[in-house]
């Protein structure tokens, strides 16, 4: 049985969709920002917290564990700044409690979700597992953090996992019964989405004079599915022995700019947007980029899903999702 740790919530949940084919799951969450009815049914949810004794020791001792995917960090940068204490909290000091569990019941099966905030603002155009790792944030600092843990205690315990370290996950599952659901929403294609629903009065552009081809940042989307079957390489690859370490991007290797996803949206609904332009954000990078070429020369994995493909399913989410959450 494989547990996933935040499988209610935005990605934890399209990986359980795309589990629960092959696999026996069981859910933690303790729904702060994940949502029950994301939850596919044919996996087993308990509610809790990750840094519960009370509840991990539940879990592991209920149910025979042999793999854990952690999906329940806190990820906003901004409040990250002005509340790290929260961010040190569950994302370093309640995933030791979640190690210290699977040591005391012999699982040493770990797939851990980090974040491209690990590398800062890096001064490569690609980055690559090789690029320095340089987090300006509390957020960045707890992903990297726990990475370094993981290290020691491969190390020191056996520990096996792999850490996948992703930029702008996006879309819905195909059939549009999940989707990207936060409050409040701080992702440019759900933005853009809901103001073509007449939910926003317009979007913001922050900067135009950028060094990139037509002066609008440039980011790294990646499927939401596609990320998930990301997840499930890596798993196969520990249960298997073919890897008992590694860390990988995932990304699509490109990059769209801000000024191609309004497009591409506006493209895929059929509706203009109303664009107002802003001045630069403190701490943007030009480009963010991924390299996925080690995830792909080792496990075979390549993102599949376009920029236009991904829009048309957040689309589908978006106008369905009053019906489908409610």
């Amino acid at each position: 049985m494989i547990l996933v740790i935040g499988g209610a919530g935005y990605i934890g949940s399209h990986l359980v969709k795309e589990l629960v084919k092959t696999n026996e799951v069981v859910v933690l969450d303790n729904l702060s920002t994940g949502h029950r009815w994301a939850i596919d049914e044919k996996a087993v949810f308990v509610e809790g917290n990750l840094g519960n004794e009370k509840d991990l020791e539940s879990v592991f001792t209920n149910h025979k564990i042999d793999a854990v995917m952690h999906f329940a960090a806190n990820s906003l940068v901004g409040e990250s700044v002005t509340d790290p204490l929260k961010y040190y909290q569950n994302n370093v000091a309640a995933t030791l409690t979640l190690l210290q569990t699977m040591m005391k019941h012999n699982v040493k099966k770990f797939i851990f979700s980090s974040t491209a905030a690990t590398y800062g603002i890096p001064s490569v155009d690609i980055i690559t597992e090789d690029t320095a790792t340089n987090p300006i944030n509390p957020y960045g600092r707890s992903k990297l953090m726990i990475e370094q843990i993981l290290a020691d205690f491969a190390s020191a315990y056996d520990m096996e996992y792999v850490v996948l370290r992703y930029f702008n996950a996006a879309g819905a599952y195909e059939t549009a019964e999940i989707g990207e659901c936060h409050d409040p929403e701080t992702h440019l294609i759900p933005i853009i989405l809901q103001h073509l629903l007449g939910e926003r009065e317009n979007i913001s552009v922050f900067g135009s004079d950028y060094d990139t081809e037509d002066g609008t940042c440039i980011r790294d989307y990646i499927h939401v599915t596609d990320l998930a079957n990301a997840h499930i390489s890596a798993l196969q690859a520990l249960l298997d022995g073919t890897k008992k370490t590694a860390t990988y991007n995932l990304g699509n290797g490109l990059g769209y700019s801000v000024k191609e996803v309004i497009e591409t949206c506006e493209k895929v609904t059929g509706k203009k947007a109303n664009v107002v332009m802003a001045d630069r954000r403190a701490g943007d990078p030009a480009r963010l980029v991924a390299s996925s070429d080690k995830i792909h020369a080792e496990l075979g994995w390549k993102a599949q899903i376009s920029l236009e493909k991904i829009i048309a399913s957040a689309w589908n989410w978006h106008q369905n999702s009053a019906k489908v959450t409610n």
